[in-house]
């Protein structure tokens, strides 16, 4: 993608796209800055410290180096995972653990940021809610990683998740749930609505007897379907239906 390639040395008086993901990444780092796409005084101000705390050379210029710390997290959350015998749902478990330890989040507005285009493929803003964008991704990932086909045609539409799902005979709906055994980690989850309408998804990491724990994207710690992460979760079965993995 073209939020990991700098093109260039970026530093004080630049502008444009570029910069505004400099700005992005210092944010997500701590050091917050207007995002704005102007290289101005606070921007310089906050690269040489983002320098200072990564022991980097702090001439106020992003480089190579200073660049490659900034996107490190997401550089971490795309590393190859060994397959170890793994299972296409513990591979799901495990890269959507891989990414929830890089602790990706929006910046810069609702649904806005380098992790939200990651999962979006570029796409960002308040009329992309990307939770299902999260799923998919990490659902490719798995399938990447131990080179198996996709089970599900991914979608950044939970509606349209559902619908394939069904299709493939992998949807489990809420009413057909005799034992929670028949939901194994790494499944997907869909919040439902209405009979035809499901308004969030996510992944299922652990299904207990009343409870399952989840790692989900476009949330937060209110449990809401427009938040603004990715985190943990426990949720009760009610209202939702899933797509077994």
């Amino acid at each position: 993608m073209k939020d990991h390639v700098l093109d260039k040395n970026y530093k004080k008086g630049n502008k444009g796209k570029k910069v505004k993901l400099i700005q992005e990444w210092l944010c997500l780092h701590g050091f917050h800055v207007m995002v704005d796409g102007i290289f101005g005084p606070a921007t310089d101000y906050a690269v040489r410290q983002f320098q200072k705390h990564e022991e980097l050379t702090v001439d106020g210029i992003v480089g190579k180096r200073t660049f490659g710390k900034l996107i490190q997290p997401i550089l971490n959350s795309l590393t190859p995972l060994p397959k170890d015998e793994k299972s296409l749902g513990q591979m799901v478990v495990a890269c959507a653990e891989q990414h929830w330890k890089q602790s990706p989040r929006e910046i810069g507005g609702q649904n806005k940021g380098p992790w939200v285009r990651l999962y979006m493929k570029g796409k960002e803003g308040s009329e992309w809610p990307w939770c299902a964008g999260f799923a998919c991704f990490i659902l490719k990932q798995a399938c990447q990683s131990l080179e198996v086909p996709l089970p599900v045609k991914t979608s950044v539409s939970c509606d349209v998740l559902a619908a394939s799902a069904k299709e493939k005979g992998i949807f489990l709906g809420e009413s057909r749930i005799t034992d929670k055994s028949q939901i194994s980690p790494g499944s997907l989850f869909l919040r439902r609505r209405t009979p035809a309408d499901w308004i969030h998804t996510g992944i299922v990491i652990q299904p207990e007897n009343e409870v399952f724990h989840t790692i989900e994207g476009n949330t937060n710690d209110d449990g809401l379907r427009e938040g603004y992460e990715v985190c943990r979760r426990i949720r009760g079965y009610k209202n939702k239906d899933f797509i077994l993995i």
